[in-house]
């Protein structure tokens, strides 16, 4: 059994089953407008209960972390607990014709699962990976962001055939796609838990997570200028990202669906490559300034060139396969930051406090761009918009996050520590 011992086999594969099970939560836009129709609510009311599952998420990520912290197996299974009964809850919902449901469903129950499934393998997969834990949570979380382009197909097939106004042939198929996938993702999430496991000889040190201050966190300016550079790196993300179709549409581009999938490939690449050139790095706080700088030259270009609005098609699908893997690269670029800043002890309550950033970015980022063009009626006018808070961010990341490693023990357990060393 020693050849099972290894970094793939305990953490880089159970990670990648989790993450690619909880990621399909970014399918949403498949399958909408057919509960919409099923259920006879219109879409913008549908639309709440994705943006509350990527509310929970966060925050359960944030409330979340110093459970995961302790038992890695009883969160990867409750995960798999509350991800499976909330997705299976969707579909009795739909079934139902129950809107409070499917938001109490799809939005609480899944958006906890999805905060401590997205949280439960990141520590594990940095032990194992000691110099190269860019390496290593990028290709995680790259399993968050491919999970779309693997579960899209199987979806599209579930749905069945669709009529010329695009309605589902056989409207059943929406509730039981819920129900059939729930089963599938069952099995991985649980063969994920069962793999999942630390280092041989690694013992948590109880002292970090009996000493471990919140206030010092939370009142920290290094966490807070990682705080908002991943608040406005996701913000302008979701800000461009959620107007993709319709920039497409607007410039007269018809693969769209090609585009969409190339801008997937981009935004799970850039996870992997962002987070993995941030190990050869002296500080990896350099990789956030390349994100940022490079997104705002792309949107500059554009600009300069007449805009989107009288622009050449590749040079927008550039601007859209730049930000992507930019957006993607926050995500897997973060835990190792913050272990560098905050030491690894404490990451994944450290972490988990970080991804509240991505609670309110999930229901700022879009609403940003929808307020802009519903203001201007001008998709050049989102660009500016973006750009000024691209050059906040980087600003952020110049001035105000050091490299300076940062004690998190509260003054009585520093105390207690001198005591044993005199």
């Amino acid at each position: 059994m020693e050849k099972f011992e290894n970094k793939w086999i305990r953490a880089v594969l159970p990670a990648l089953l989790i993450h690619c099970s909880i990621g399909t939560v970014y399918c949403w836009s498949l399958f909408k407008n057919d509960i919409a129709t099923y259920i006879e609510r219109p879409v913008g009311q549908i639309e709440w209960a994705f943006s509350l599952a990527i509310f929970v998420l966060g925050m359960s990520a944030a409330f979340g972390g110093k459970f995961v912290e302790k038992d890695i197996h009883k969160s990867s299974l409750l995960a798999a607990l509350f991800f499976i009964v909330g997705m299976a809850g969707t579909g009795f919902f739909i079934y139902q014709k129950s809107l409070i449901g499917i938001y109490i469903s799809y939005g609480i129950v899944m958006g906890i699962g999805l905060g401590i499934g997205y949280l439960t393998p990141v520590k594990t997969l940095m032990l194992w990976f000691e110099t190269q834990k860019g390496l290593a949570t990028g290709l995680a979380v790259a399993g968050f962001g491919l999970a779309k382009v693997i579960a899209s197909p199987l979806m599209e097939k579930l749905l069945g055939d669709r009529n010329r106004e695009g309605i589902l042939v056989n409207a059943t198929n929406i509730y039981t796609m819920f129900y059939i996938l729930a089963g599938i993702y069952l099995i991985m999430m649980v063969i994920g838990h069962l793999l999942l496991k630390k280092p041989a000889g690694y013992e948590e040190e109880s002292i970090h997570t009996k000493s471990f201050s919140y206030r010092k966190v939370l009142t920290n300016k290094t966490f807070i200028g990682i705080w908002l550079m991943f608040y406005i790196n996701i913000t302008c993300g979701l800000a461009l990202i959620s107007q993709e179709k319709g920039i497409l549409a607007f410039i007269g581009f018809g693969a769209i669906g090609f585009v969409s999938s190339l801008t997937a490939i981009f935004n799970a690449g850039g996870r992997i490559i962002f987070s993995s050139w941030g190990d050869r790095l002296k500080d990896r706080n350099s990789i956030y300034k390349i994100i940022f700088i490079s997104s705002i030259s792309a949107i500059l270009l554009t600009i300069l060139l007449d805009g989107i609005e009288n622009s050449i098609a590749i040079l927008v699908i550039a601007l859209l396969c730049i930000v992507n893997a930019g957006y993607g690269g926050g995500f897997s670029s973060l835990p190792p930051l913050l272990s560098d800043r905050f030491s690894l002890d404490t990451i994944s309550t450290v972490h988990g406090l970080a991804l509240s950033a991505w609670a309110l970015a999930g229901l700022s980022g879009n609403q940003l761009s929808a307020f802009i063009l519903e203001k201007t009626q001008s998709y050049d006018a989102v660009l500016y918009v973006i750009m000024a808070l691209f050059t906040v961010a980087t600003l952020i990341s110049i001035l105000v996050v050091k490299p300076d490693k940062v004690s998190l023990e509260n003054e009585e357990s520093n105390w207690k520590k001198k005591i044993v060393t005199n």
